[in-house]
């Protein structure tokens, strides 16, 4: 039986390291800021138990080249397909995160009325901490009910950089 290869590569861009991992025709993973590669290779080994990871920054170029124009504040969106690996609930709330416009934030609980399960809010907390595609799947635009900068999977200091570089660009 031949194994499934997940692609991945080292984004470099100013002070900026992320891991990204993809198969040859999806984005599966945008890991936090200097995190390890540990991180992601214990992600694809839980999620993708019989693929292979292998180096690929050619054939990862193209995410690479999108995220960067993002932290440049030149895209507000990405055109890259994603493949999401998740539960039905984590799915519905990480599309909901998709149709917060970029430079705005959300709470928890209106993503909660958004899918129409308002008593679900830590459920949807739980189900944005389980994001892997940070950056991609914008969950660094979720805030507490007071509008206070909430936990992040990439850091509360790369999620308050995220939405200065969202607010600043959306005013341009």
């Amino acid at each position: 039986m031949k194994m499934n290869s997940i692609y991945w590569s080292l984004l470099q861009h100013k002070d900026w390291h992320l891991y990204i991992a993809a198969t040859s025709k999806h984005l599966l993973y945008v890991g936090s800021q200097n995190q390890p590669f540990t991180a992601v290779s214990e992600w694809v080994k839980k999620k993708y138990p019989k693929a292979t990871l292998v180096e690929n920054s050619a054939l990862l170029a193209s995410y690479c080249d999108e995220i960067i124009e993002y932290l440049e504040g030149k895209r507000t969106t990405f055109t890259f397909s994603i493949d999401y690996k998740g539960t039905p609930f984590q799915l519905l709330v990480w599309r909901a995160l998709h149709e917060i416009p970029y430079g705005q934030t959300k709470t928890y609980s209106d993503i909660a009325h958004y899918i129409n399960k308002p008593a679900a809010v830590r459920a949807v907390g739980a189900a944005i901490g389980a994001n892997p595609i940070l950056l991609a799947v914008p969950c660094h635009r979720i805030v507490g009910k007071n509008g206070t900068l909430t936990g992040y999977r990439g850091g509360l200091e790369m999620k308050k950089k995220l939405l200065e570089l969202e607010k600043l660009n959306a005013q341009l």
